[in-house]
């Protein structure tokens, strides 16, 4: 019932949220009589962080109608490759009319993006996929909000998330790809492409792994600490709830958005409790700049999806309790998971030193894990005063990451 009053919570303040967003445009509106009143800009910047605290967050869209490559300005377009109930398949392609460019774009490293299915959405890797897109042909996955799939479809546990990586690394072609996994999919990537070195499949040229729960029991977060103070019947009875009515998942058993939303912020509250007041602040100072950074950011970092329950509780299970994979006790449709059967593609691991949801060393430990790869062909990066998110967006991952990560994707890619 949680999610049913949570609904009924939501459409009975969306009038107030209307209201606060109507008189913050009135107050602030320099052809409004109002705007020139005592207080007016302290009373337009009040509202406005309440209309931001109590609107809904439709998922964000790309936004990347062009980028610069090679001293081109090139435009770009969105592309569905393969839509499935769960995810999407998307590729950013890069257009010209210069025939000699289009070898140049041609001859470039094919990278497969895999986004985490974690509450945000795919939306949050931008800056990564602008950045890729410098120098190479870009795909990602942008996975659906459980609560926007029908029931009938059926349920989609973390085995059907490793077989859509597969059905996308065959579809694109393992033979030239490079595949970059960011937090959650660390994990069935790996198992992904390990099953199918095992089966003696083809396997991309290169994996880079940033900032995923290969091995949990390394340096353990607040993260982690949830999962193994809880036994999995907790989850199932406080954060599984069923989609109701209004959306076309309903009856669908999910974890919901706004109960992640709600533990993302109880993670860092303060911070978040500053950063709200910084943008009242902002906006009485008349400081827009900066009020617009506070938006751009909100307005990503409060949009969030629905997970399929078997999936969230499937990574609970799998990744922070049984530890299957760095323990070799995972076993998919029969077949068990061995990293160690990995042996043509090569390996990046990259960590934030000061990453709090995935511990120094969460990531590093695929290495152990993938001893077929010759160490020459394996590589491990630990970004000094990175937290998570700095390891795939903003300016550290533009100046410090990024040149790492394109020459090896370049190494590889001879």
């Amino acid at each position: 019932m949680l999610y049913q009053w949570h609904e009924m919570g939501r459409q009975w303040m969306a009038p107030w949220v209307h209201l606060a967003d109507a008189s913050s445009r009135a107050f602030s509106d320099p052809n409004s009589w109002l705007s020139n009143l005592p207080g007016a800009q302290r009373i337009s910047a009040y509202n406005e962080l309440m209309h931001r605290l109590g609107k809904d967050y439709e998922k964000p869209e790309w936004d990347i109608p062009e980028v610069e490559a090679a001293g081109h300005h090139v435009p770009v377009i969105q592309q569905d490759v393969i839509v499935k109930p769960f995810c999407r398949l998307l590729r950013f392609k890069r257009y010209t009319d210069d025939p000699a460019y289009i070898e140049k774009l041609k001859a470039q490293p094919t990278v497969l993006v895999v986004a985490p299915l974690s509450g945000h959405h795919a939306t949050l890797l931008r800056d990564t996929v602008r950045t890729l897109l410098r120098d190479h042909k870009v795909y990602v996955t942008e996975w659906i909000d459980a609560r926007l799939v029908p029931a009938d479809e059926g349920g989609f546990g973390l085995e059907d998330y490793v077989a859509y990586i597969q059905e996308f690394i065959r579809h694109i072609g393992a033979d030239q790809l490079h595949v970059m996994s960011v937090c959650q999919p660390t994990v069935p990537v790996l198992a992904a492409v390990s099953l199918m070195a095992a089966a003696g499949e083809t396997t991309p040229r290169s994996l880079v792994m940033m900032g995923g729960p290969i091995d949990a029991r390394v340096s353990p977060t607040q993260v982690n600490d949830l999962a193994t103070q809880n036994p999995l019947s907790w989850f199932e009875n406080n954060v599984i709830h069923t989609v109701p009515s209004n959306y076309v998942g309903h009856g669908r058993a999910v974890y919901p958005g706004f109960l992640q939303h709600a533990g993302f912020i109880a993670m860092n509250p303060n911070r978040h409790f500053m950063s709200h007041w910084d943008f009242y602040a902002d906006l009485v100072k008349g400081d827009l700049d900066d009020a617009d950074a506070h938006r751009r950011f909100y307005d990503e970092y409060n949009a969030v999806l629905d997970m399929p329950a078997e999936f969230y509780l499937d990574t609970i299970r799998i990744v922070f309790q049984e530890f299957l994979l760095p323990r070799g006790e995972w076993d998919i449709g029969g077949e068990r998971v061995n990293p160690a059967a990995i042996s043509r593609t090569a390996l990046l691991s990259i960590e934030g030193e000061l990453d709090d949801i995935a511990g120094l060393g969460q990531t590093k430990a695929a290495h152990a894990l993938c001893t077929g790869i010759p160490k020459a062909k394996r590589k491990h990066i630990t970004v000094k005063g990175a937290g998570h998110y700095g390891i795939f967006s903003g300016r550290r991952w533009r100046d410090e990451v990024y040149p790492d990560v394109k020459a090896f994707f370049a190494k590889y890619n001879a």
